[in-house]
């Protein structure tokens, strides 16, 4: 897709790279957060070839938000923790899901209310 072969997932699907059996209320979402690091200016091509209202969707139930690298605020050292997805359903393009504490850092710090659930926790306040 794009020419382009990695991704990095940001958004709390990513979860599913450290546990692609985790329980069912963390695989609910039919959206992935996700960008070309090699090219994070095509996120926005990205989310018109497999968005929501794209033909992608239609076929398999899911789609891609292209977001941008600041989408996401995370601690130092996070790349070096990404969790490698590369298997017979990614047509071997790869995706680089944050470690399950990064995503719990990210989602703590951005303090959004939909978040509080997926990680269990609410943010001081």
């Amino acid at each position: 897709m794009l020419g382009i072969n990695e991704y990095i997932v940001v958004g709390s699907q990513s979860v599913l790279g450290a546990y692609p059996n985790a329980p069912d209320d963390l695989r609910v979402s039919m959206e992935a957060d996700l960008y070309p690091p090699s090219d994070p200016d095509k996120a926005d091509v990205l989310s018109v070839m497999m968005g929501e209202l794209s033909p992608f969707f239609d076929a398999f139930g899911i789609y891609a938000d292209g977001v941008s690298p600041e989408t996401a605020r995370l601690p130092d050292g996070w790349r070096e923790r990404l969790v490698k997805v590369q298997n017979e359903n990614t047509n071997g393009a790869i995706g680089w899901c944050l470690d399950p504490t990064d995503l719990a850092i990210a989602k703590h710090v951005a303090g959004r209310e939909k978040d509080i659930g997926s990680i269990g926790c609410v943010p001081d306040r």
